[in-house]
């Protein structure tokens, strides 16, 4: 059904050139630097028209004869012409003109309202990797199969269009615009439209801490950049100094289109702690209100997840508590505790985590540190996530980042054994928390994830060379990084997806599969409440567990991460017991189990835990 957009009383989302009825198309641009704004029509009928100066800095106009397909640039004070900041689609790429594009699309997914936090299992995807095509479409031929797996929501890495056709999306300089190279706004909604008929959420990455370098001409309409705050990429955005009202419009408006014109379920915002703001209405807070009353509007849950370093509750505290009211930030913590404990590395940011306590503690905790002493920060960290509510962490074993950020871009699974594997798997899926996968991890897919590019400008290529060769310094990882700029970079980076039919990387995805399939169906599980979960820890046999209980049954979890069999005694309440999931057995083509397929606890029990697996009991008396 064709369907228009749903205003936001507060935030109309005027920016940009919308189609109006009668053959019609309006302008609107914010550019308080240029005294004189037109608009230079490309092609078939070229002509400029002249814009209207506004309040604030905003010129605006409606041109007579201009549809959806005109390509057009704007033309400051006579002599300068960029495309739209505000550009829906950039045909030709980052330097050549916008084009005209019609908001309303023929949606399908009527009655889709979007799910609870709670059930979202998360399933992050590069667009450009993830199938040979490497376009949206594409995406959908494999959506059965992450329904399968189990998973409900796919998190895309940002699309907003990027310079040449290899990026991890981070380079976006046209934040209203999916990229060509990916089949533009019609692919990216076809792939929405068909999530939501497959019952599957749709998160968005979005970047609201810079932009790249490439194609980056905001700074020639307006005061989108301030010197007052520096960030890892230079000037940051301008969000709290003058004229910073129009700059949050401006990426407030873009929050809201992917929400509206695109159907998004989700926001994840791309490290937050890099956007600087000392306001006392933070942007943040902002950000989360208008989209929060979108969703109200449009009758569907819509929300707003941070990437946050910080530890920082007010992250997601109610505002009427001080905080910003997001629902929920991922958490590096977890993280960075299971792979220091199974892979040893303890340089760069490792360097602040001991293995197995600090696993413990975030699982228990959300944050590892809460006001101690970080050695990597040189400064006390974080402060504890007290009275937040489980949903408002999302965990992991392996992300983008953490993959991508390595000099090799090595998965788990070429740094850990296959029990390692289950024992990662079964930690995240198993958590009191919200838990994201990384693409190709539910199967094992050896294929590294590496940092690559395609920027034109020979000069930006070696400086992000030489940037990479720099960040991995406190790494001390031995050899040359691959270089970003290569294609094969790029293409070595690929699924494999015909590996998840074959051997250990189909028995890794059945335990996948298995593990969710337990979340989902037993309540103790499925129930994401923290105070519903006692802790257990035996710190010598490095095993801990978790009985998580409700009305209708209990569960004990137990994690070994101990490197030999050793017999010990866990706290397990009183009554009969069955086991429902052991990744040492047989089926998972694990070493062998010796665990009691059924057992009768008087408070505890004497268990032989394989090394390196999980197991589950449930009692539903």
């Amino acid at each position: 059904m064709m369907q228009s957009p749903i205003v936001h009383p507060f935030y109309p989302r005027t920016l940009g050139a919308l189609p109006l009825e009668g053959g019609r198309t309006q302008f609107r641009v914010w550019a308080p630097k240029a005294q004189r704004v037109e608009v230079e029509l490309i092609g078939p009928d070229p002509r400029v028209i002249d814009l209207q100066p506004g309040e604030h800095g905003y010129f605006h106009g409606v041109a007579e004869g201009v549809g959806p397909g005109a390509r057009y640039l704007y033309l400051l004070d006579g002599e300068r012409r960029f495309p739209d900041p505000a550009s829906r689609y950039q045909p030709e790429g980052v330097h050549q003109p916008s084009e005209v594009v019609d908001p309303r699309f023929d949606w399908t997914d009527h009655g889709w309202a979007g799910l609870p936090l709670a059930e979202y299992i998360i399933y992050e995807l590069h667009v450009g990797t993830f199938t040979e095509a490497g376009t949206f479409e594409a995406v959908i031929d494999y959506l059965d199969e992450l329904r399968d797996v189990g998973v409900t929501a796919i998190e895309l890495l940002p699309v907003a269009q990027f310079p040449g056709g290899r990026n991890w999306g981070y380079d976006g300089v046209y934040l209203f615009g999916a990229q060509n190279t990916y089949g533009g706004p019609w692919g990216l909604k076809k792939l929405i439209d068909a999530c939501h008929a497959r019952g599957l959420a749709v998160v968005m990455d979005v970047v609201y801490n810079h932009l790249g370098p490439e194609g980056n001409y905001l700074a020639e309409f307006g005061h989108y950049f301030t010197e007052r705050h520096r960030t890892p990429w230079g000037a940051a955005l301008n969000f709290d100094g003058p004229h910073s009202d129009e700059v949050r419009r401006f990426f407030i408006e873009n929050a809201l289109s992917w929400v509206d014109e695109y159907r998004i379920d989700a926001l994840r915002l791309d490290a937050v702690h890099a956007i600087f703001d000392q306001s006392a209405r933070p942007f943040l807070r902002e950000l989360a209100q208008a989209v929060r009353l979108q969703g109200e509007l449009s009758g569907r849950r819509i929300y707003t997840i941070a990437e946050s370093n910080l530890n920082d509750p007010r992250m997601v505290r109610p505002r009427e508590l001080g905080g910003n009211g997001l629902d929920a930030q991922w958490v590096d913590d977890l993280h960075h505790a299971l792979h220091s404990e199974l892979t040893g590395e303890n340089a760069g940011y490792y360097s602040d985590f001991h293995g197995f306590p600090d696993l413990v503690c975030s699982f228990r905790d959300g944050f590892v540190f809460y006001g101690q002493y970080s050695r990597y920060r040189m400064r006390r960290h974080g402060e504890a996530a007290t009275g937040l509510p489980a949903t408002s962490f999302v965990v992991c074993s392996q992300n983008h980042d953490q993959v991508g950020n390595r000099m090799l871009g090595e998965r788990l699974s070429t740094l850990c054994s296959f029990e390692e594997l289950k024992l990662a798997a079964a930690v995240v899926l198993l958590s009191p928390y919200v838990p994201l996968l990384w693409m190709g991890e539910e199967y094992g897919e050896p294929a590294p994830f590496q940092f690559f590019t395609s920027h034109g400008d020979e000069g930006l290529v070696e400086a992000v060379r030489k940037g990479r060769r720099q960040e991995f310094a406190s790494f001390r990882w031995q050899g040359e990084p691959p270089d970003p700029q290569a294609e094969e970079t790029f293409r070595r980076s690929r699924l494999n997806h015909n590996l998840r039919g074959d051997g250990r990387h189909a028995v890794l995805r059945e335990f996948y599969k298995t593990l969710i399939r337990l979340r989902k169906t037993t309540p103790s599980l499925a129930i994401l409440n923290r105070d519903l979960c006692e802790m257990f820890s035996l710190d010598k046999a490095r095993l801990f567990g978790c009985i998580r209980r409700t009305e209708v049954n209990r569960t004990v979890a137990i994690y070994h991460f101990g490197h030999t069999d050793q017999a010990v005694s866990v706290p397990v309440p009183k009554g009969r017991w069955r086991k429902v999931l052991d990744s040492a057995e047989d089926r998972w083509q694990g070493p062998g189990s010796s665990l009691p397929v059924e057992l009768e606890s008087s408070g505890e029990v004497a268990l032989s835990p394989a090394p390196r697996s999980a197991a589950v009991y449930l009692n539903d008396e």
